[in-house]
């Protein structure tokens, strides 16, 4: 992630340093985002390593393909639960490791017209993949109130989601709510009451922005998919920006890291049991305090590691 047109790489040695690099391993960027990760796998990984690295946002390719030419790296322009399908299409079976940098990247943050931030004014869209779907205005164009009450609820956790609901259906009955401006509005005068430091309408647009990405959904189908990928001993790195992805991950981990639950009474000797497929690397990582203060995007950072058995 970056500060303005600074990218800066969020827990960049940590989570490199979590995957355990072998030189002449094969691993996964799922998140290429500017490549500050994969740069620094390249540069550990030997001449035989090689580097897969996918991400939904054309520019990001384009971007990677412009300032990074390496022929141990593959860049691929899918979403991270393509994963699977990828892998296979490059005739990869398993890897050695997968790293997982979650949320939005500073470059869609800081472009104006992507349409993902209040602080300027510009087009609602807020894909990620600027190719395919419907941008952020298409949808609160046809969605009912409590199709948007309920998507700014659970994924803005917004106490004051019904009423935001209602001021958009009521405000787009003079016309489709088109720029981020307008929705700002819209959401600050529903809000009655602000959380000190942070705008009103934070809350409704991360919400509106995992929905119309779909991220919750996406991180569900590819940490099976990451498990499945791994060989023995490699390991899979997650790094998190809020609650919602966390907990999804933590879950994940912890019931991978158990043995499959058996049918009560079911006669099965000890060593017949079925393995769990991870083992937790050490405890959640965090941002050090003076990376935060270099980079204030990194405040709700929480990386969780886990190797496969």
């Amino acid at each position: 992630m970056s500060s303005g047109s600074r990218h800066v790489t969020v827990l960049l040695q940590e989570a490199v340093d979590a995957l355990a690099i072998k030189p002449d391993g094969v691993y996964v960027d799922a998140t290429f985002g500017r490549g500050g990760h994969s740069r620094l796998i390249l540069e550990r990984l030997g001449e035989q390593g090689r580097l897969i690295a996918l991400d939904r946002d054309p520019a990001a390719i384009e971007s990677g393909r412009n300032l990074l030419a390496d022929r141990r790296l593959t860049l691929i322009h899918a979403a991270f639960s393509g994963l699977g399908v990828a892998l296979k299409e490059e005739g990869v079976e398993q890897v050695d490791g997968v790293l997982l940098d979650l949320g939005v990247s500073s470059p869609q943050l800081d472009e104006a017209q992507r349409g993902f931030s209040f602080r300027a004014d510009a087009p609602l869209d807020m894909r990620m993949d600027t190719s395919r779907g419907s941008t952020a205005a298409e949808w609160l164009a046809e969605a009912s109130q409590s199709q948007i009450a309920e998507v700014i609820k659970n994924y803005g956790e917004e106490r004051f989601a019904h009423a935001v609901a209602k001021a958009i259906v009521a405000a787009r009955t003079g016309g489709v709510i088109a720029t981020t401006r307008q929705l700002a509005e819209i959401v600050a005068q529903a809000v009655r009451t602000r959380e000190p430091g942070q705008h009103p309408a934070t809350r409704s647009f991360q919400a509106l922005r995992i929905h119309i990405n779909q991220e919750l959904e996406e991180l569900s189908l590819v940490l099976p998919q990451c498990v499945e990928a791994l060989k023995p001993g490699a390991r899979l790195a997650v790094i998190s920006f809020h609650s919602l992805e966390d907990r999804i991950v933590k879950r994940f981990m912890r019931d991978q890291s158990q043995p499959p639950r058996l049918p009560a009474g079911l006669p099965v000797r000890e060593a017949d049991r079925p393995k769990p497929a991870l083992t937790l690397v050490g405890k959640p990582v965090y941002p050090l305090e003076a990376e935060v203060d270099a980079n204030p995007r990194a405040r709700s950072a929480v990386m969780r590691v886990a190797e496969r058995i």
